[in-house]
């Protein structure tokens, strides 16, 4: 909100969980439900560094499930001007050439700010800006198969490319910083977007604290 403006504060909801929870599904059916209020969603991995000085070789050798692979103090940025009531221009990027395209997109402030990634419950930085955290817990197994059919339709790799990346980097940054993580969630949703009954206490909670006076 603009200096000098008595709007109340947007909400600011992060939602975390390994690749292939269901964080998707989970952010879907949460602004389906807020259709009539003003979301604005921003995802993690829209803001992953450009490698452009790199060769195709070299990006394709970066742990792209490390916390460093990603410009967080961008979005960051982003996050505090939206809750100034200010306009941000959204970062895209390329997965199949991993390297960000030139173009963004225009993110508008919103009552409600979304934040979606495998590592925004281990960032402090942004934890810090959250109002309500959330964790999608899902089986192993499950979340392997999920990404290993998003990269190969949606991404255009290669079966063996996304088991090899899978144990390399995937598994290992999952163990390591995104599981931990979970001690951060205020909620812990088990089966992800498929549990309704934590999809509508998530969405009556949200309501509540819109309509909060104070």
């Amino acid at each position: 909100m603009p200096e000098g403006s008595n709007a109340k504060k947007p909400l600011v909801i992060g939602i975390a969980g390994g690749t292939g929870s269901g964080k998707t599904t989970v952010v879907e059916k949460l602004m389906d439900a807020l259709s009539s209020q003003d979301v604005v969603l921003l995802q993690h991995d829209w803001y992953y560094r450009d490698q452009a000085q790199l060769s195709l070789q070299e990006r394709q050798r970066i742990n792209y499930d490390h916390p460093n692979s990603l410009e967080t103090e961008l979005l960051v940025d982003h996050i505090k001007q939206l809750l100034a009531g200010y306009p941000v221009q959204v970062p895209s990027y390329d997965f199949g050439r991993h390297t960000r395209r030139s173009e963004t997109a225009v993110a508008e402030p919103g009552r409600i700010i979304i934040i979606e990634g495998i590592l925004v419950l281990a960032e402090p930085s942004l934890r810090e800006l959250m109002d309500i955290r959330i964790f999608v817990d899902t089986d192993d197994d499950i979340r392997f198969i999920r990404r290993l059919q998003r990269d190969i339709e949606e991404r255009g790799r290669t079966v063996q490319s996304v088991i090899d990346q899978y144990c390399a980097t995937v598994k290992p940054m999952h163990l390591e910083f995104v599981e931990p993580s979970k001690r951060y969630a205020d909620i812990i949703f088990p089966e992800g977007g498929y549990n309704t009954v934590a999809i509508d206490l998530l969405v009556s909670k949200v309501m509540t604290l819109l309509n909060d006076p104070s």
